[in-house]
């Protein structure tokens, strides 16, 4: 099955435990599956090793049922052991080259940038896809870079050529003026693990995007 890129789909969750209001991954997982969300990264942070790699397991189960993509955040080695579709690094992951080495060919890559410079680097080493972000203020990371508003977002829509995702505070209310400038994939956290009804959330925030994406056309 090939893998499913930003661009490809609209929206792209991200776990968190912590803000899953004690449901279980497979909880979690499953109903974003079931909205329809076909890219989904695993990005836990106080968590043993042991316990992520069955988690991933799990998530690999379940996006290959569902025909959805499964990326792990930073951890190389989990996402070679649980056969994931692709692992997302930031800037101060080892390099994407080295990455690359590891992973093989056919796994995608993806790499957080948050200027101009760091986009064409980017494109320059052969990420598949990058981040760009944050577009506000967000608290679902530690050591999270100042936002980068939407100056970056419009610059990258019209220099780069690769699939990007949106990413950093997007919520329900604001995803309409992130689809405005340009982004045609954008990344959730809370908004999505932490809603009451997730696949009622999903469809609320896939609404809201997609008028964004018609006002910009019109």
């Amino acid at each position: 099955m090939p893998v499913i890129l930003p661009g490809q789909t609209d929206i792209y969750a991200l776990t968190d435990a912590r803000l899953s209001c004690g449901r279980t991954l497979e909880t979690v997982v499953s109903a974003l599956l079931g909205a329809g969300v076909k890219i989904i990264q695993y990005r836990e942070k106080h968590m043993k090793s042991g316990e992520m790699l069955e988690e991933c397991r799990l998530m690999r189960r379940l996006t290959r049922e569902a025909g959805a993509c499964f990326i792990v955040d930073d951890h190389v080695d989990l996402a070679i052991l649980a056969e994931a579709d692709g692992v997302h690094i930031g800037q101060e992951d080892f390099p994407l080259p080295a990455v690359r080495q590891l992973v093989g060919p056919k796994m995608c890559i993806g790499l957080s940038t948050h200027s101009p410079e760091q986009a064409r680097a980017a494109v320059a080493v052969g990420a598949d896809y990058i981040g760009v972000g944050p577009i506000f203020a967000t608290r679902t990371k530690e050591d999270v870079v100042a936002p980068v508003g939407f100056e970056y977002l419009d610059w990258v829509a019209a220099h780069i050529s690769i699939p990007f995702v949106a990413i950093g505070g997007i919520k329900e209310h604001n995803i309409a003026d992130v689809a405005r400038h340009g982004a045609r994939c954008c990344a959730l956290v809370s908004e999505l693990v932490g809603a009451p009804d997730i696949a009622a959330r999903v469809r609320a925030v896939r609404a809201a995007m997609h008028q964004g994406m018609e006002d910009m056309i019109s």
